[in-house]
């Protein structure tokens, strides 16, 4: 499902940086490295700008993707018995139910005040691609991430590369025209690959974990809770490290950079440990 967007500042800074560092990277540090015309001047212009294009794929994939709704029609099954556990309300043990919306909300499913709805398996709402990210388009900003990360150390590398060139004989105009594009570059650059590496790593820990991060500071909370009444806290969601990468990224590995999410189902419910706890203890 597309949905409509609307302007937004941090996505025009976002398509600028972008459009900033590509430039700079092809025509300034791989051009004065190894020059466009020569044999690794190509290879790496072209390697650079094929991840650069994925980057921007996925990013304007994961922009305009909606993130999941919840359908209008949505009864939680509470007589289900393959599904063996239902969220409830921290106080009074209800069902979900949110008053804004005006109907049940399923498992992993928030209310998004900047969205005005709920979102199913909502992670947060990012301003960066003015969306929330959710059980639709996890994917994509997590592949959006690794390819964002990739580019930048890339060009970082090759900002640090073309300075080791000779600049003599450069024009004293050009020289000074280089220095501020290799500064402003550097700041980005470093910022951005620090930034954007911090991130992944937080995903890739909540991917390991299938977790979300509203999920994450849930758990820290009832863990406490659990701890406090002698207790030991479990992730219902968490199948193991392998079945959780596959949960998000898909069952297979040479596909999970690929933005195709076809494996993730509805939304409307997802495995958990106590089905794999109830499969194993059937006799074989």
């Amino acid at each position: 499902m597309k949905r409509k967007s609307r302007f937004s500042l941090p996505v025009s800074v976002v398509v600028l940086v972008i459009a900033y560092i590509y430039f700079s990277t092809l025509f300034v540090f791989v051009d004065r490295w190894f020059g466009l015309t020569t044999s690794p001047g190509i290879i790496n212009a072209v390697v650079f700008t094929a991840v650069a294009a994925m980057c921007v794929f996925s990013y304007t994939v994961s922009l305009f993707t909606d993130p999941g709704r919840v359908p209008s029609t949505y009864m939680p099954d509470i007589e289900d018995s393959q599904n063996p556990i239902h969220e409830i309300k921290r106080k009074g043990g209800d069902l979900r139910y949110c008053q804004k919306c005006s109907h049940y909300k399923p498992p992993r499913a928030h209310h998004c005040r900047v969205c005005q709805r709920c979102v199913l398996r909502m992670d947060h709402h990012c301003i960066w691609i003015n969306n929330c990210v959710g059980h639709a388009n996890y994917k994509v900003f997590f592949v959006f991430l690794v390819y964002a990360v990739i580019a930048c150390i890339y060009s970082l590398v090759l900002l640090v590369g073309s300075l080791t060139t000779d600049p003599q004989n450069d024009e004293e105009q050009s020289v000074d025209s280089f220095r501020t594009i290799y500064v402003i570059s550097g700041m980005l650059l470093i910022l951005l690959s620090v930034a954007l590496s911090v991130l992944l790593g937080w995903h890739i820990y909540l991917v390991l974990e299938n977790k979300t991060t509203i999920e994450y500071h849930e758990g820290v909370r009832a863990m406490w809770l659990a701890e406090k009444g002698g207790q030991v806290y479990s992730h219902p969601y968490d199948l193991g490290a392998y079945e959780n990468l596959t949960t998000v990224l898909g069952p297979s590995i040479f596909r999970w950079m690929c933005l195709a999410s076809g494996h993730i189902g509805s939304g409307l419910r997802f495995r958990t440990v106590y089905e794999y706890s109830a499969a194993e203890s059937l006799p074989k």
